[in-house]
């Protein structure tokens, strides 16, 4: 299996492939999730440990990250800093009282490296999340980081192959 790890041709694929992807989600929308969870799975499984992260670092330099209280303390405790004075700093709370990072990219990103690695959120710890159930109901957020996640690229291009689907552009001499 040949991967691409290039971020600007991956970058470069995310615009050039709107359409063609957006044809695969649709397509996607009609198979059963339970068999598309198994390949997605499978793929997620053989992909994964041949990307390194630390190289790109792009999930960090663009994802909105949610917050839960026990891990807002958790990282404060392990900052050994007041949990008032983390949220104050890092933290904003929505008038619904949900906790999110309060800047993009993260505070905890330096060279593309997480520096509370051990102590970072939920949704980091999944991202992208392609090994979680239910592939299929997360369409359009995983394919809002096509373009910018090696992962998530690989994974959908590998995905493509293994179903023998084909993109059928739309005639435009109508």
């Amino acid at each position: 299996m040949k991967l691409t790890h290039q971020l600007n041709v991956i970058e470069q694929a995310g615009t050039e492939k709107e359409a063609e992807n957006y044809q695969f989600r649709q397509f996607l929308y009609q198979q059963n999730s339970a068999d598309i969870d198994v390949i997605v799975h499978e793929l997620d499984a053989a992909i994964t440990p041949q990307v390194d992260c630390t190289a790109c670092g792009n999930c960090c330099q663009s994802l909105m990250i949610n917050v839960t209280p026990v891990e807002n303390e958790r990282l404060a405790s392990h900052l050994q800093m007041p949990v008032a004075e983390f949220t104050q700093q890092y933290i904003e709370t929505s008038l619904q009282g949900d906790m999110i990072v309060n800047t993009i990219p993260c505070h905890f990103l330096q060279n593309k490296c997480c520096t509370v690695y051990e102590y970072r959120f939920q949704e980091c710890r999944t991202f992208p999340g392609l090994h979680l159930p239910d592939f299929t109901g997360r369409l359009f957020s995983t394919f809002m980081h096509y373009g910018r996640c090696p992962i998530i690229y690989n994974v959908t291009e590998q995905l493509k192959q293994r179903l023998q689907w084909q993109y059928q552009p739309a005639d435009t001499d109508s």
